[in-house]
């Protein structure tokens, strides 16, 4: 079945609120991990994208693609010109382990390089999510090193446009 990436809106809401409380997403997020959908969905800013993805019809996954230097909160820190940063998951535990997190991750990375001329990628998965490391070494992600955003330790894997092109 084809996956079919579309923007987030405040639609989607109650099925994004549901995905924040299953298992899987708990134990592959951080310990105070709350996007405020109520209030993000509906906000459009410059420098973030919402994208859900689905199949025929029914959401399946997410992602988050920002620009780490203009993102307001500066969860990143001071970064460089030119970085995005991306959040991905499946939100259906049925559809986990099936590739289409493969497919939303060279959806994401492609618009990161040929929409936005980023010259790299930033991801942050938890430290202890061991799987999340080696599925984005897959892609080429490189290993930067353990960060702390706020309470949660995390390890930072950047992709650098050459290495991806």
């Amino acid at each position: 079945m084809p996956i079919k990436p579309r923007a987030a809106g405040s639609e989607d809401l109650n099925t994004l609120s549901a995905w924040d409380r299953k298992p899987h997403m708990i134990s592959s997020s951080g310990v105070d991990d709350d996007w405020d959908w109520e209030n993000q969905l509906p906000r459009s800013v410059s420098w973030r994208e919402f994208w859900i993805y689905e199949i025929d019809g029914r959401p399946i996954g997410f992602v988050q693609i920002i620009d780490p230097k203009e993102e307001e909160s500066h969860y990143w820190g001071d970064c460089e010109a030119d970085l995005r940063a991306i959040d991905i998951w499946i939100g259906e535990e049925q559809f986990l382990g099936r590739g289409y997190g493969t497919e939303m991750m060279r959806h994401a990375i492609a618009h990161c390089f040929e929409e936005h001329r980023a010259k790299a990628i930033l991801v942050d998965p938890m430290a202890h999510n061991t799987r999340a490391h080696r599925f984005y070494r897959r892609f080429g992600f490189e290993e930067v090193g353990p960060s702390r955003f706020g309470p949660d330790d995390c390890i930072v894997f950047r992709l650098d446009r050459q290495r991806w092109l």
